[in-house]
């Protein structure tokens, strides 16, 4: 099976209901089960980013590393950012990239520090001397059934720290360094528009994502640099065990009926980041699973 294949995409992957798990966050790939599918057997590539320099943050698993593993294949060299207590993750992803022949380098970091944010930036251009392709995609969510009174001020920093701030420190850091023609892709989520009542501080982040995607791609048009952003349904990632209280019926809200795979993911971001979306920035290109988004 491939990318390429044509199949019924209800049934293309595992379908709840999963086995009960819980994991400590961050979470790891190889706890998981079912397993995700980030491409390992399935991406073919096809020269579409060759000779390009991407930063993915968050590459160390879930969509982050299915992205990884697809623009190696496709050409790029790659540095991702993941957590110090992420690093066997991690080198898995960075063993996938280099059997795509490219150059990986993993970087663990905090992101919730604006230095660490510049450090990435720094390190990307010592590395490779530009960025051709930016990717913020680190994200962190907790679940919280009990509403927000339950939502402490230690996690609402955490959650607009990781997926708000770390994106602004590295879109203002990256700019000096992509060059006319570069690409920045944001991921934010189905939650942006439809928010679950026990993910209000992540979907808050998401629709402020989709907010900051349009605005900066008005201001960065006429320097040839595009902003998109990538919206996913439910996708099977080491957040979710890690996160939700109830991982069995994952993604049985989906009109497809289950979570999607990274690896269904990692198309979206290679197109968005690719010669084939010259004409498109300011974009939300979702990837629900049949969820109707505004």
């Amino acid at each position: 099976m491939t990318q390429e294949n044509r199949d019924n995409p209800a049934e293309r992957y595992p379908r709840p209901e999963f086995p009960d798990q819980e994991q400590t966050p961050p979470g790891h790939t190889g706890r998981m089960d079912p397993r995700p599918d980030h491409g390992e057997d399935t991406y073919r590539g096809s020269g579409r980013l060759e000779g390009r320099r991407a930063v993915i943050t968050g590459g160390d698993s879930g969509i982050g590393r299915a992205v990884a593993l697809a623009f190696a294949r496709e050409g790029a060299d790659v540095l991702f950012t993941h957590l110090p207590e992420e690093d066997k993750d991690a080198r898995e992803t960075s063993a996938l990239i280099e059997a795509a022949g490219r150059r990986a380098t993993a970087l663990p970091c905090d992101l919730r520090e604006e230095g660490e944010c510049h450090r990435v930036v720094d390190h990307a251009v010592r590395e490779f001397g530009r960025i051709d392709v930016l990717v913020n995609n680190a994200a962190y969510q907790m679940g919280q059934p009990d509403g927000l009174e339950a939502i402490t001020t230690e996690q609402f920093d955490r959650v607009l720290r990781t997926n708000v701030y770390a994106m602004f420190w590295l879109c203002r850091a990256s700019l000096p360094h992509i060059p006319e023609g570069g690409s920045i892709i944001n991921t934010t989520s189905v939650q942006a528009y439809k928010p679950s009542p026990h993910l209000l501080d992540y979907a808050m982040t998401k629709g402020a994502i989709v907010t900051f995607t349009q605005g900066l791609a008005g201001q960065l048009a006429e320097r040839g640099i595009r902003v998109n952003a990538v919206a996913p349904g439910p996708v099977w990632t080491p957040l979710i065990p890690a996160t939700l209280p109830d991982t069995a019926s994952f993604g049985k809200q989906s009109p497809l009926g289950r979570a999607a795979q990274p690896a269904e993911m990692a198309p979206a971001y290679v197109f968005l980041a690719s010669q084939e979306a010259s004409y498109i920035t300011a974009e939300i290109l979702n990837a629900t699973g049949g969820t109707p988004l505004p």
